[in-house]
């Protein structure tokens, strides 16, 4: 009953903004949100959905932290001030994009929301970006009571079992992406006519097959790199451990790479670890063998460069990311490598091990330091719920990033991807009512969304919030270990891999691997009871 008493105050005050308006002669989409007056230039004074006016008179800067390369072209400085002119006459107030580059991003990320920086909104994850860590740190404002003031829309548009999955000792500490549909299951992309030519003439399943496919572009593509890539990723691990076991990821962050998974579905509340079965030193084997034949630079553990670039000009044989990656890059290749028919070996094939995609691998979250509170979720909402602005972040300029073609986005005549290419890193708000479809999305996709669904199942760790004030000593001597071993180890560069991965071993156990493995058992037999009883 409370949420629908709010739901009719919500509804009656858009009416009523739709209606003055009306009167005063503006044309923007109802869903705007208020908007300055045509007598005298001052911005109306927004209305929550609890009723009572919210003071803007005073302006401000609003930081928004995204992970990604920084953009050089100046196209999204351009967008962003479209947008910021937007906020400026709603909320009275300003957007700033904050990047934390992929550069060692992890470390980056923590230290910047550990430095007491007065941040404003700031992209997490549940599964990647360490959150509920980051929580347990103090490191987010709850939104309780500021969600209903002053981010309304927002508020009332996720259900109950939604917010649910956002708390962290019943409050909640971010905003979930769950009206976006995307699959974000890794793999490796390869060029279907190169496998061909290899004699591979079904879809790569296995890492066999994969290596199979580099040593013929090793042999015959001498001007190529059959697999260029940056230490810095972590697909052979992922990929291993997908491909050739049934456990799937916990979502326990312990730096450069995930050390605590459960077993498998079936046995979904006991904790394992990759790193201390076969399916972890095979790897190391075969990565080894991998880098010694050359599929990779000599220098990986340093090297920074552009290597999907070095994919479409046809100086890779190979890339690694996920099937949404895979959709657009699919597109680019069969322009700028004709013929190539970009493929993807998604890691899930092997074995059918493939977990739907958590609401909360995407969200935002307010700073514990920013001093903007209201404010910043105030335009966090018009970030999610104002069609103009949502799309102004996501998709650039019309006319300038894109033209509307039967219902897609397409290139304009003139378009130029170095001078006019856009992109925000916007991963915390998307919804799908506001999407719009790119002829820059490979159709042939829907065939491996469908594929997955025969075989997907549901994430199942949604209400599971880990307490690590009783490790955090532990997990961060862990995480120091994986960081300094990890990518030696995983790109084949730390010499004989069985004594690498036996030293590893002993480096975690004595950071106190037994330790947080017990701890985090004992917490996945509490939250099985709650889930199960």
């Amino acid at each position: 009953m409370k949420r629908a008493t709010k739901l009719v105050s919500l509804v009656m005050s858009i009416i009523l903004v739709i209606v003055l308006a009306a009167c005063s002669g503006n044309n923007e989409e109802a869903n705007s949100g208020s908007s300055a007056s045509n007598a005298g230039g001052k911005e109306s004074t927004p209305a929550s959905a609890e009723g009572g006016a919210v003071d803007t008179s005073k302006f401000v800067k609003i930081s928004y932290v995204v992970l990604g390369d920084k953009p050089k072209n100046g196209q999204f400085d351009k967008t962003l001030e479209k947008v910021n002119k937007l906020m400026k006459e709603k909320i009275n107030a300003e957007l700033e994009w904050k990047w934390v580059e992929w550069a060692d991003w992890s470390t980056k990320y923590n230290l910047l929301l550990a430095s007491g920086e007065p941040i404003d909104l700031i992209t997490v994850a549940t599964d990647w970006l360490d959150t509920w860590n980051n929580a347990q740190r103090g490191a987010f404002t709850p939104l309780d009571e500021l969600l209903p003031k002053y981010a309304p829309q927002t508020w009332e548009s996720i259900p109950e079992e939604d917010w649910a999955q956002t708390k962290f000792k019943d409050q909640i500490m971010l905003i979930p992406e769950n009206d976006f549909t995307q699959w974000v299951n890794h793999g490796i992309f390869y060029r279907g006519d190169w496998a061909k030519e290899a004699g591979i003439t079904s879809p790569i399943i296995d890492f066999e097959t994969l290596g199979k496919y580099f040593q013929y572009v090793k042999d015959n593509k001498p001007d190529t790199v059959p697999w260029d890539a940056q230490s810095s990723g972590i697909a052979p691990y992922l990929g291993f451990t997908n491909s050739y076991s049934d456990m799937i990821e916990l979502p326990i962050g312990t730096g450069y790479l995930m050390t605590f998974f459960a077993k498998s579905f079936d046995e979904k509340y006991t904790v394992d670890s990759p790193i201390f079965n076969d399916v972890f030193l095979n790897m190391a084997k075969m990565m080894k063998d991998w880098a010694d034949k050359g599929y990779w630079r000599e220098d990986i553990l340093n090297y920074k460069g552009d290597t999907r670039t070095l994919l479409k000009a046809g100086l890779s044989g190979a890339d690694a990311h996920h099937t949404q990656t895979f959709a657009g890059l699919r597109v680019q290749m069969d322009k700028e490598q004709p013929g190539s028919e970009l493929a993807m070996f998604p890691f899930s094939a092997t074995r059918k091990n493939l977990i739907e995609l958590s609401i909360t691998h995407g969200g935002t979250s307010l700073g514990a330091h920013s001093k903007n509170p209201e404010r910043a979720l105030m335009a966090y909402d018009l970030m999610r719920n104002d069609k103009e602005i949502y799309q102004l972040i996501n998709f650039g300029m019309e006319g300038v990033q894109y033209e509307l073609k039967d219902g897609k986005r397409v290139k304009p005549a003139g378009y130029d991807e170095a001078r006019d290419g856009f992109y925000s890193d916007f991963w915390g708000g998307r919804v799908d009512k506001f999407e719009i479809p790119s002829d820059g999305t490979w159709d042939g996709v829907s065939q491996y969304f469908a594929e997955y669904d025969t075989y997907k199942k549901p994430y199942p760790y949604g209400q599971f919030v880990f307490d690590k004030s009783s490790i955090d000593a532990e997990l961060t001597a862990i995480s120091q270990v994986t960081g300094e071993m990890g990518p030696a180890i995983l790109w084949g560069k730390a010499g004989d891999p069985v004594k690498a991965v036996e030293d590893f071993r002993n480096k975690l156990k004595a950071a106190g691997y037994d330790k947080v493995l017990a701890e985090i058992q004992k917490q996945m037999d509490a939250y099985k009871k709650l889930i199960e009883g």
